[in-house]
């Protein structure tokens, strides 16, 4: 979804900010839209020689779960910078071979988008910084543990986990595990 020109911002929140427009109905009368907008997210799979490091974390408001290294973009900063600040601030991980996997949009009233990145090759450059409301554990896993773990009931994004059982469903998940191992 994209916010017609004519949205006004009504309420600036910390994260979310509330947009309202005026739009025409199919019997020619006019109703309030609303929808609300917050900065990208970016999440990275970390590949460490032959497997793939992920979190166990929990947030104030949610129990936990396993997710990818990430966050949300800051004003002026690529996703990619988002992808690598974060690998660095929550892993302590560093990578040379970034590639963009996909860029997934929503569209039920909250305007954002995520980024999902591939880093390969990673390695240790620091210890991780956590932000206060953060509480991780690192798990390296193969790629078949990461599916069962992304089959789960704790993953954080839904929306990659489908792609994953499409993948699995057409025969493309090799290719997608290829993708990820794949030597530069």
């Amino acid at each position: 979804m994209k916010l017609p020109k004519s949205a006004k911002r009504v309420f600036k929140g910390i994260i979310f900010d509330v947009y309202h427009w005026k739009q025409k109905m199919f019997d020619g009368s006019y109703d309030t839209f609303e929808a609300l907008k917050r900065p990208n997210t970016v999440e990275v799979i970390s590949v460490v020689g032959d497997k793939i490091l992920i979190a166990r974390q929990k947030q104030p408001t949610y129990s936990y779960i396993y997710s990818f290294f990430g966050g949300r973009q800051e004003p002026g900063e690529t996703p990619l910078a988002t992808g690598k600040r974060e690998l660095l601030e929550e892993a302590g991980l560093k990578s040379d071979d970034w590639e963009l996997f996909k860029v997934y949009g929503f569209i039920n009233k909250i305007v954002y988008q995520v980024y999902i990145y591939i880093a390969r090759d990673c390695k240790k450059a620091a210890k991780p910084v956590l932000d206060p409301g953060e509480k991780m554990s690192y798990k390296l896993v193969s790629f078949d543990e990461l599916i069962k773990i992304i089959a789960g009931d704790n993953f954080w994004f839904s929306g990659f986990a489908l792609d994953i059982f499409k993948m699995k469903d057409t025969g493309k998940l090799g290719e997608f595990k290829k993708k990820l191992f794949l030597k530069r």
